[in-house]
């Protein structure tokens, strides 16, 4: 039987990266009911591999447009946000699903580990995993790469904020953990891609985390782009270190 999910995946000109999440779906030990993939019009075959593999396809736009989009077209009570450049082990969906079951978490996510054999990559990881649980309590992050959370806790907050440009996961935890219960989940870290560290720079990017975290704690969510953000920006060039 498969489990009660719809797992609700943002793409744009994800050619490269979304058969190997794709795949790595199929082979779950076990199996989400339904898969959408909510596409920003790609200019590449992102459409025609996910209808390949089975899968949903709808219009989308950036992140938070695509999620809420892909939510309309949602038919059960479990919603799964996925990046297309994670791939996911076989046992992460029946070990994560039945953990948030037995937690009675209303939304839930895993810690990351980057898919690098580079020792700066794992250690920045680490750090960023660290300063979740670290603020979890008052200030909470979610990675947007893999966000669980019941479908009447994403309509009960009005889905994501679309008037942001970056943050909108962090903004998304903060309004649900107010009528639901979140947590991290302890049985998988979700393995994740570094091509953005491997595009900007790890210095670079680290420093631009960081001023994003300064902005989100002192001046609050971020609607205006001033920090250049690109959706889609970095899948021509890079690989996986």
């Amino acid at each position: 039987m498969n489990l009660p999910i719809s797992i609700i995946v943002p793409t744009f000109n994800e050619g490269l990266y979304l058969p190997k999440l794709l795949q790595s779906l199929q082979n779950q030990t076990k199996k989400p009911t339904q898969t959408i993939v909510a596409d920003a019009f790609s200019l590449d075959n992102t459409r025609q591999i996910a209808k390949s593999f089975g899968c949903m396809v709808v219009d989308g736009g950036l992140p938070s447009v695509a999620r809420n989009r892909g939510v309309k077209f949602a038919t059960q009570p479990i919603l799964l946000f996925l990046d297309a450049d994670v791939d996911l082990p076989p046992y992460f969906l029946e070990r994560t699903f039945t953990e948030m079951v037995t937690r009675n978490l209303d939304i839930a996510s895993c810690f990351i580990i980057p898919k690098s054999s580079l020792r700066v990559d794992h250690l920045l990881h680490l750090f960023a995993n660290h300063y979740m649980k670290l603020t979890q309590r008052f200030h909470p992050h979610v990675p947007g790469c893999c966000i669980f959370v019941k479908k009447d806790v994403h309509q009960a907050i009005g889905g994501f904020d679309e008037s942001l440009i970056l943050s909108e996961d962090h903004d998304y935890v903060r309004r649900a953990k107010k009528v639901g219960r979140f947590d991290y989940l302890k049985s998988y870290k979700i393995p994740v891609s570094v091509r953005r560290l491997s595009a900007e720079g790890r210095i670079k990017i680290a420093l631009k985390y960081i001023a994003i975290e300064l902005h989100l704690i002192f001046i609050g969510n971020i609607r205006r782009n001033i920090f250049k953000y690109r959706f889609g920006h970095y899948y021509k060039l890079f690989k996986d270190a």
